[in-house]
């Protein structure tokens, strides 16, 4: 064989062992910038910076917004290989990028340890800001540096060719992203009476409203990916579960500065919340298509979720702010997108709910509620321990987490039998508990009966009427979602 033939042989496969490698770098660049952004999450400048207007340059705000898009693009561009978030990220990012690497002004120094806090704050200091300044630098050019690379390795998979189309993914992206806390630069909370009818809360005009947004949310969903491939629906909710854990992460931001509802420190952010860790169970879920986790995000999570819209607990155990504060509109926005990507791919056909998959969730719960008792009693006695100064936290400083409702109850029901034991200081009520359990049980089987009983009556109305039902109105943010859907179409037509 002439010798020109055999390196025109080995031209491709050099070129496929290249490409090969290249999709490997990126793969793990992308995973070290996941690592990294969330632990960014556990510093206090990392969400401060989005209610100070007045305090930072706001190019170099709007630039900390944008790349925080970057955490769903490149996962979305690098691993699913949607052209679309690659176009988006390599073009959009870059000069974002560039801006934050020179306005940051105080964004490092952050911190809530100031002269004349009290002894709480002090303490709650602390506990959060536990990674030094230079930590915090280095996390932060590191990202910067790591999205740089990404970018530049997008140009050499992709090449320069752009669908003019797939920048409708940029505001998307922007909206579905945005930093919750950013309405508070619009109002002062101080001056927001504690009966004004901005206040958030059960049974006010704002808990129908939250209503609304989660009904229209899930029929304009359910809408937008009914006729689409297989594919393109797991790719969406995989997308929105992308979308919905960063925003999870943020909080943690906000709980080590601002705070969130009740709470002050990282302990809450701990996932020993039913939601919280449903967040992550959707987010498996979508991603593996495993039924053991899709059931588990069904069976307990959609109705975890779900009880919350009914009732938001007792108004003296909670810290609502106003209606736009950043606690009420977290605690609407993501657990309205759990309860979404929880029922979605039972809802879509992509998943069949069996009353016996009910077994490893039940299974799960009672693990998680014996888990979240046990951390719960060692936080809280641990906090009885702290001082400053030689003052220690009062009764009302104590750092009480209640992960999954295990030390309060949020239900307006006083006074339960009591069966106590004791965690190293703090005692529990162990009927209480039994109860809790049982009740959230109860809740989960409601939620599969109204299943059924909506599937039945799903199935008469397209037998009666050849079927569903017009379209509700939109929810905030479907006709952006509806073109990036369009978007991610076209990306599966151009990889076919």
């Amino acid at each position: 064989m002439p010798v020109e033939n055999v390196k025109l042989s080995e031209a491709p496969e050099r070129d496929k062992i290249l490409k090969a490698g290249l999709n490997r770098a990126l793969k793990a660049c992308t995973v070290i910038l996941l690592v990294c952004g969330f632990l960014s999450t556990l510093t206090v400048s990392d969400y401060y910076i989005f209610n100070r207007f007045g305090e930072f340059y706001k190019s170099f705000i709007i630039s900390q917004w944008v790349k925080k898009c970057g955490y769903v693009l490149f996962p979305m561009a690098i691993f699913l290989n949607r052209r679309s978030a690659a176009d988006v990220a390599k073009y959009f990012l870059p000069i974002f990028i560039v801006i934050s690497a020179f306005l940051y002004g105080d964004f490092f120094s952050v911190t809530m340890a100031t002269e004349g806090a009290s002894a709480a704050t002090m303490i709650y200091a602390g506990i959060n800001e536990f990674m030094p300044e230079w930590v915090v630098r280095m996390l932060y050019y590191l990202e910067n540096g790591l999205m740089a690379i990404l970018c530049v390795g997008l140009f050499v998979r992709d090449g320069y060719k752009i669908y003019p189309r797939s920048f409708i993914l940029a505001p998307v992206t922007m909206i579905l992203m945005m930093p919750l806390n950013i309405f508070e630069n619009f109002y002062d909370a101080g001056s927001i009476a504690s009966d004004s009818i901005l206040n958030f809360g059960s049974f006010t005009i704002w808990h129908f409203l939250a209503l609304l947004y989660l009904a229209g949310l899930t029929i304009g969903v359910y809408y937008l990916l009914k006729h689409r491939s297989e594919k393109d629906k797991w790719d969406i909710l995989r997308y929105l579960a992308l979308v919905m854990v960063w925003q999870y992460c943020s909080r943690n931001s906000m709980l080590m500065g601002d705070g969130y509802n009740v709470y002050h420190t990282i302990f809450t952010a701990f996932p020993l919340y039913i939601c919280n860790i449903g967040v992550f169970i959707a987010l498996i879920a979508v991603f593996t298509k495993k039924r053991v986790f899709l059931s588990m995000a069904f069976f307990i999570h959609a109705a975890g979720a779900l009880t919350m819209f009914v009732y938001f607990g007792r108004p003296e155990m909670s810290n609502y702010g106003i209606f736009c504060s950043y606690t009420t509109v977290y605690l609407v926005v993501t657990h309205a997108w759990l309860f979404v990507l929880c029922v979605m791919p039972a809802a879509l056909g992509l998943y069949k709910w069996r009353p016996k998959d009910a077994v490893i969730p039940l299974i799960y719960y009672l693990v998680f509620i014996i888990l979240a008792t046990v951390v719960s009693g060692v936080i809280t006695s641990y906090s009885m321990t702290l001082s400053y100064n030689g003052v220690y936290l009062t009764e009302d400083e104590l750092i009480v987490p209640n992960y999954s409702f295990t030390q309060i109850d949020p239900l307006p029901i006083y006074n339960p039998p009591n069966i106590p034991f004791t965690i190293w200081k703090y005692e529990f009520n162990l009927f209480y508990l039994i109860f809790l359990y049982l009740f959230y049980v109860a809740i989960f089987y409601t939620f599969n009966g109204l299943y059924y009983l909506f599937s039945y009556c799903h199935k008469r109305f397209i037998n009666r009427r050849g079927t569903f039902m017009n379209p509700a109105p939109d929810a905030p943010g479907d006709e952006a979602l509806e073109n990036a859907a369009e978007i991610f179409t076209e990306d599966a037509e151009d990889s076919a």
